[in-house]
């Protein structure tokens, strides 16, 4: 029986309880249309701000803005009945703590989303604190952070030196104690994302970083074949979605030039 007969909508509190229990899901979505399609088969669904790439073609993530943001997560809230909606906040939404929290509220206040989701570490700890206080659920992103690509001069691994190790660790310890109910690890060595998992209470959000943490995200165009331009490595292709799609086009309109569709039964 499909997930979606359920009609009690998933907590943070549940994500919370799936540590070391059960294995946690997670895909994007930028509509209606799809996150109606994934609803109640994933635990979550991350309205990313990988949208400014995926939806809107742009190379980066960083043009994103808030009021895009807002917009596509009450589409997916639309949609989203059942699984829990994450709202990433976007590059330059959360310069301040005072800045953060209020454009976290705008989104909880304009949107149905369950939870927030910040980039970075034990330097935004204090963000962290203040959203939370204010009755703003959290979701971490630490390892590789697409929103430093320009400072880091691409999208590089993480965990490989000793060093990294320690710092991410901290970060994890920091997100914790801010009071993330879970958080992303992107782009980390799986021994080290293992390290990371078993170091702290709450749910570890791999992409990219191995197979020993709590759960996997993907982007949903990744994840089903619709992006073509390449495969990143941590990518597994679970349909050949452009391939499907352009076929199917293809055969309408050849269906049209031949004067083949539509047939009498469809039409008036």
């Amino acid at each position: 029986m499909s997930m979606q007969a359920q009609k009690k909508s998933i907590t943070t509190t549940e994500i919370l309880r799936k540590k070391n229990k059960e294995k946690i899901t997670m895909l994007t979505a930028y509509d209606a249309l799809f996150s109606k399609i994934f609803d109640g088969e994933v635990d979550m669904l991350l309205v990313g701000d990988s949208l400014n790439m995926s939806f809107f073609g742009e190379s980066d993530t960083l043009s994103a803005t808030l009021e895009q943001m807002i917009y596509h997560t009450r589409a997916v809230c639309n949609g989203a009945k059942t699984s829990l909606v994450v709202c990433d906040m976007p590059f330059g939404s959360t310069i301040s703590p005072q800045i953060a929290l209020e454009s976290a509220m705008r989104i909880f206040k304009e949107t149905k989303a369950q939870a927030v989701k910040i980039e970075g570490g034990a330097e935004i700890k204090d963000t962290i604190k203040l959203l939370v206080q204010n009755g703003i659920a959290v979701v971490g992103h630490i390892g590789l952070k697409p929103q430093l690509v320009r400072l880091e001069g691409g999208y590089k691994v993480k965990g490989k030196q000793e060093r990294e190790l320690e710092s991410l660790l901290q970060d994890a310890k920091a997100l914790e104690s801010a009071g993330v109910f879970c958080f992303v690890l992107e782009g980390v060595c799986a021994e080290v994302a293992k390290q990371i998992s078993q170091s702290v209470q709450i749910p570890v959000i791999g992409i990219g970083s191995g197979a020993s943490v709590d759960g996997q995200v993907l982007v949903w165009s990744d994840a089903f074949g619709f992006f073509e331009e390449f495969k990143p490595k941590f990518v597994r292709h679970y349909l050949q979605g452009a391939k499907m799609v352009r076929e199917a086009m293809q055969a309408y309109i050849k269906d049209v030039k031949n004067g083949e569709f539509p047939s009498a039964s469809e039409s008036y």
